[in-house]
């Protein structure tokens, strides 16, 4: 009976394989991506890319266990609940109080350590941010969120 229902749950693991997601990426405009809206240091970028681009535009970089199901299911049902949420390949496509209330929480949800994701850190090491470099993508958040701020405020005036 034990061998039997081994086998079962083999064939099954065997045969959701051939359930795969989809990992294209739609088809974007390059000048809507948050990059292209503000302008950051090499290191402040590669820690946003590094900690943020996979889960929130369509740079996503998949790993080898994204071809693994039902690992893969999840992978993607989190990638397309993230950008939901915030997606910087369409940042420019945010209506203002949109983009400055994303920013906002960009910077809450880092300096609360709610982002990145535990379980994204667990095999993405170089998301493991140090408190430097948590503390750096904070205070450059709050920086762009300020400006927008001061600039609307300018422009209402």
């Amino acid at each position: 009976m034990k061998k039997k229902i081994l086998l079962a749950i083999a064939a099954v693991l065997v045969i959701i394989q051939f359930f795969r997601i989809d990992k294209s990426a739609p088809e974007y405009n390059s000048e809507d991506d948050f990059f292209q809206h503000h302008v950051a240091t090499k290191e402040v970028q590669l820690l946003i890319e590094t900690t943020c681009y996979d889960c929130h535009s369509y740079k996503t970089n998949y790993t080898f266990y994204s071809e693994i199901a039902p690992v893969s299911w999840w992978l993607a049902d989190h990638i397309e609940d993230g950008r939901k949420h915030l997606n910087f390949s369409s940042w420019g496509t945010y209506e203002f109080k949109k983009a400055a209330h994303k920013l906002e929480e960009c910077f809450e949800e880092v300096e609360e350590g709610e982002m990145p994701l535990w379980s994204y850190k667990l095999t993405h090491f170089d998301a493991q941010l140090t408190d430097q470099e948590r503390n750096t993508i904070v205070i450059w958040f709050k920086s762009q969120y300020d400006f927008m701020k001061s600039a609307n405020q300018s422009a209402n005036n």
